[in-house]
């Protein structure tokens, strides 16, 4: 093809919303790498070392798909699909993983949420027996940040389970 004739052609450019994606896509997958390893360092010694580890795996991987999407193709439509799906249903199944616990001679908090509460009702009385009554039948709060990290680590699980598929299902020769 002749200079020329290019000239005629029309070249499309990008919305101007696809190199702000690209941003944030950037930058939410760097986030996360560094935030997942960081909760991997400081939590090895925790009570909960088995569900930090997870979580920092999940993180960190999540991370790494974000920051190169020129390694995997996944399908936009269903990988959005199952990402908002996974985010959503983690968190609401979740909330059926209750702990309850006496803080002292007079304090009972009753909390909901998986693998961070973020439902809450307790209460403070005289003894235990009657603050327990009594967080029973006290209204619920809701911590925002932790169930937003659980809706993160969730859809997460969700464009992670995207990805093996994608790669269980791609030829053996393809890269």
């Amino acid at each position: 093809m002749l200079a020329e004739d290019r000239r005629d052609e029309t070249i499309e450019k990008a919305p101007w919303w696809a190199a702000a994606g690209r941003a944030l896509r950037f930058l939410l997958g760097a986030l996360s790498l560094v935030g997942g390893l960081l909760w991997i360092l400081l939590n090895l010694h925790a009570a909960t070392a088995v569900l930090d580890l997870a979580v920092g795996v999940v993180l960190a991987a999540g991370g790494l798909v974000l920051l190169m999407p020129h390694r995997i193709r996944l399908p936009r439509v269903v990988t959005g699909v199952v990402t908002a799906g996974f985010a959503l249903a983690g968190t609401a199944a979740g909330l059926l993983v209750e702990r309850s616990q006496a803080y002292g001679p007079n304090t009972y908090v009753i909390d909901r949420g998986f693998p961070f509460h973020w439902v809450q009702r307790g209460a403070v009385a005289v003894d235990t027996e009657t603050a327990h009554t009594v967080a029973r039948s006290a209204s619920r709060t809701i911590d925002l940040l932790s169930m937003a990290a659980n809706l993160l680590i969730f859809a997460y699980v969700g464009l992670l389970i995207v990805v093996v598929v994608v790669l269980i299902r791609r030829p053996s020769g393809a890269k």
